[in-house]
C-alpha cells in the first residue's frame, strides 16, 4: 500500500471496507437535523464502485432504533453491505492487523474531513 495524495495504491487481494456513516458518507446527523440522510458528494458513487468480491462493513454511533431507516436509505440507493455495527463509542476507531511476509501492510486508515465531498480514490497495483 502506497499513499499518493488522496489516492491509495492497493494490492489486487480482496478487501474489507470499514466505513463510518455520519460525516463520512452522509451528512453528519442529517437523519436527526433534516429527518433523513443525504449522501455526501461522491460517496454513493464510491460505494457503488466497490467490487462485489469485497466486503463492506458500516460502523456507526447511531442507536439501534435508527438502524431500520438507515438500512432502508442505503437499500433504496442501491448500496450493498455485509454488516452494520451500531451503538459504537464516539472515540477513535482502531484497526489492528498483521503484515504479509512480503511486507504488504494489511491495514489502511483514511481520515476525511467531516461532511466534505468524498475525496478519496484508489487503484489496484497487480505487482503488490
Amino acid at each position: 500500500m502506497k499513499k499518493m495524495n488522496n489516492k491509495l495504491v492497493l494490492s489486487p487481494l480482496g478487501k474489507t471496507w470499514l466505513f463510518d456513516i455520519d460525516g463520512t458518507i452522509v451528512k453528519h446527523n442529517g437523519y436527526k437535523i433534516d429527518g433523513h440522510d443525504t449522501f455526501l458528494e461522491g460517496a454513493r458513487e464510491f460505494l457503488l464502485s466497490i467490487p462485489d468480491t469485497d466486503r463492506i462493513i458500516f460502523l456507526t454511533s447511531r442507536e439501534e432504533r435508527y438502524i431500520p431507516d438507515t438500512e432502508r436509505f442505503l437499500r433504496d440507493a442501491g448500496i450493498r453491505w455485509d454488516e452494520m455495527i451500531c451503538g459504537l463509542p464516539y472515540g477513535e476507531r482502531i484497526v489492528v492487523n498483521d503484515m504479509k511476509p512480503s511486507g504488504l501492510k494489511m491495514s489502511v486508515a483514511v481520515d476525511l474531513v467531516r461532511d466534505a465531498p468524498f475525496d478519496f480514490e484508489y487503484e489496484i497495483d497487480e505487482d503488490l
